[in-house]
């Protein structure tokens, strides 16, 4: 995984970085997995804006992507590593033995011609999905499921990753990337490896065009709006516009908005460090 540097011979790309996209291997993407991703441009039924900054960007189409990894014990070949234009992460094109095609998000390492497998009993190998009660302590993983056949939803962006660092009864603690270590049942499955893409957060876009092309549209600072319009706005000359706040007065900095009596407080051993 490496980024790329350009020579400065316009201002906007002195200082750009992009991805080097080294590890992909084609960019046609498997018809039968693709599905139509319409835009609303922050509008409702009626033409009306309802949400600010959002517009434009190119067009793209969904990659329906296979996030419980639920065909067990039949070994899947890696046909591809593609980019996703709806993701940071890279995924990867997998054809199983029954000739049945499918997305996955891909991890660090996968390469192409790699076979892997989803199973109760399969090797703790990169790739490779298993429930957490299987896995030997230290496991690195990712696309870790909360809920038994719900899924994966945690772990899923360019990078990221979680550690099985114990087994209790029925349930394994996992160390998640925010820091906050939490119980979940080890009968949820997880695929070991990293998130592939890791150099993600090292890129810069280099001018505000490029974030036109994703389907954003400039914001505006909330300290130089009327107090009508924001919490912080108003005020003689530069004002600092007080406390950081969103629109609707809520504060943006040490504000606890988690529901104090959420049923799965009892789940977490100890919090995201701060």
């Amino acid at each position: 995984m490496s980024t790329k540097k350009y020579n400065p011979i316009t201002p906007s790309l002195r200082y750009r970085i992009s991805n080097s996209f080294a590890e992909i291997t084609t960019n046609v993407p498997e018809k039968s997995l693709l599905a139509p991703n319409r835009r609303s441009g922050g509008r409702n039924q009626k033409g009306e804006m309802t949400m600010r900054y959002i517009g434009g960007g190119h067009k793209k189409q969904y990659r329906i992507i296979d996030f419980k990894r639920n065909k067990f014990d039949i070994p899947a070949t890696v046909k591809s590593i593609e980019y996703d234009p709806n993701r940071s992460a890279f995924i990867a094109l997998v054809v199983y033995k029954d000739g049945e095609k499918k997305y996955i998000i891909s991890p660090e390492g996968l390469k192409v011609g790699q076979e892997i497998v989803s199973g109760q009993s399969v090797q703790p190998e990169v790739g490779n999905t298993l429930p957490l009660a299987n896995m030997p302590l230290g496991s690195v993983i990712h696309n870790i499921e909360l809920q038994p056949g719900k899924g994966a939803s945690i772990c899923r962006s360019a990078g990221t990753f979680a550690q099985l660092s114990g087994k209790d009864g029925k349930y394994v603690n996992v160390k998640l990337p925010s820091g906050e270590a939490r119980q979940i049942l080890g009968t949820c499955l997880a695929t070991i490896g990293t998130v592939s893409n890791s150099d993600h957060s090292l890129t810069i876009r280099g001018k505000a065009g490029a974030s036109r092309w994703k389907g954003r549209r400039p914001r505006t600072r909330p300290v130089v709006m009327n107090p009508v319009d924001h919490p912080m706005g108003g005020g003689e000359g530069r004002a600092s516009g007080g406390h950081p706040r969103s629109r609707k007065g809520i504060p943006s900095k040490g504000y606890k908005t988690r529901t104090k009596n959420k049923a799965s407080n009892k789940y977490i051993i100890s919090r995201a460090k701060k």
